[in-house]
């Protein structure tokens, strides 16, 4: 909590006394996303918490707050940086870039390189019932939104509607159907408890949740505005710094979570991935839509279609065969899944450098 506010009052306070000028030098630039990152995180982690206490409070069973506070609530940081680029994209037409690079940057970055760091950590065995259910709907939703994405160069709200439809719809049918699939997802639960107590009142966690939602948008707004800056000073597309820089960084509590579960030799560190890489091509950017229809800039366009969005469902097909091989993750896959994604920086800085035409 100490470190929320004191991460706030920070960066608040160097961004009130840094001027435009300031903004060319570099450094200055990367200590005030590395302050905006480490705030995003910490406050949507507060604002976890407070919603838990909130649900628990209300009676709420623990199989519904796995299934959908904290599925939803690591994937805020997604959330908010894109629904924060779309909504300010009026001024800027290439933040939808940032928007649409930061979705499938995270999903690429979380299936790969968190993955496999989690792997590498520990092998994991793998539940055939939630791979087949899960695993095959995060591919379908990647697909889904690439395909709405090709077929019109981009996302109407109508569009946005639908996406979240469907991911509303993947929810209220695990819901009803929480009683058969208790047994695989109530380990989960346990695994991803935090040492609270939960002992305050529904007033402290109502503040809670007030508190880390206003912290979390103002972080997510300086998160984008000064990543953009980062791209304008050293003039690399913003659908880069999205699929790198800003997908690297709100994928940061995923991987907490997935090294909790993977400390204590639980397969649930996967299902807590994937169960991010369902909300993030569904929720994240269709809500980003409703705010705001997306389309991709003529600059980034070939970038994105013919690179990042390719790489990103090679590494999901690549991840489900390992997955699929067996059933457990070994320490080999773990690094073939590193490599895979360190390939796809490699690739992209040959392209950004002209070597490589796409």
């Amino acid at each position: 909590m100490l470190i929320t506010f004191a991460l706030f009052l920070t960066l608040a306070g160097l961004d009130s006394i840094t001027s435009a000028n300031d903004w060319e030098h570099i450094g200055i630039l990367l200590v005030l996303v590395l302050i905006a990152l480490a705030l995003l995180i910490t406050s949507a982690d507060f604002f976890i918490e407070g919603a838990k206490g909130l649900a628990r409070r209300a009676g709420i069973a623990e199989v519904v707050i796995g299934l959908t506070i904290v599925s939803i609530g690591t994937s805020l940081p997604e959330i908010l940086v894109t629904s924060t680029a779309s909504a300010t994209s009026g001024s800027d037409p290439a933040l939808m870039d940032l928007a649409i690079g930061n979705i499938y940057g995270s999903v690429l970055v979380q299936i790969t390189l968190v993955l496999g760091i989690v792997v590498a950590f520990r092998p994991l065995e793998i539940r055939p019932a939630w791979l087949r259910r899960d695993g095959l709907l995060m591919l379908a939703s990647i697909v889904i939104l690439t395909g709405l994405l090709w077929e019109g160069d981009g996302l109407t709200r109508i569009e946005g509607a639908i996406l979240c439809l469907i991911y509303a719809t993947y929810i209220m049918w695990l819901l009803n159907d929480r009683e058969k699939i208790r047994e695989d997802e109530l380990e989960m639960v346990e695994e991803i408890k935090t040492s609270t107590e939960f002992s305050w009142t529904g007033t402290a966690y109502f503040i809670m949740v007030i508190i880390g939602l206003f912290m979390a948008v103002y972080s997510a707004a300086q998160l984008v505005e000064h990543a953009c800056a980062i791209a304008y000073s050293l003039n690399i597309p913003h659908a880069i710094v999205g699929t790198t820089m800003s997908g690297l960084g709100t994928s940061l509590p995923e991987l907490t979570v997935a090294m909790v579960a993977a400390r204590k030799s639980q397969g649930v560190a996967i299902g807590t991935l994937i169960g991010s890489n369902i909300t993030d091509p569904l929720l994240s950017i269709g809500i980003a839509a409703m705010i705001n229809p997306i389309s991709i800039t003529a600059a980034s366009y070939d970038l994105t279609m013919h690179l990042i969005i390719p790489a990103t469902i090679i590494g999901v097909l690549v991840c489900l065969s390992l997955m699929w091989t067996g059933f457990k993750f070994q320490r080999w896959e773990g690094t073939i899944l590193i490599s895979f994604y360190l390939l796809f920086l490699a690739i992209l800085e040959l392209q950004r450098n002209g070597y490589i035409t796409v």
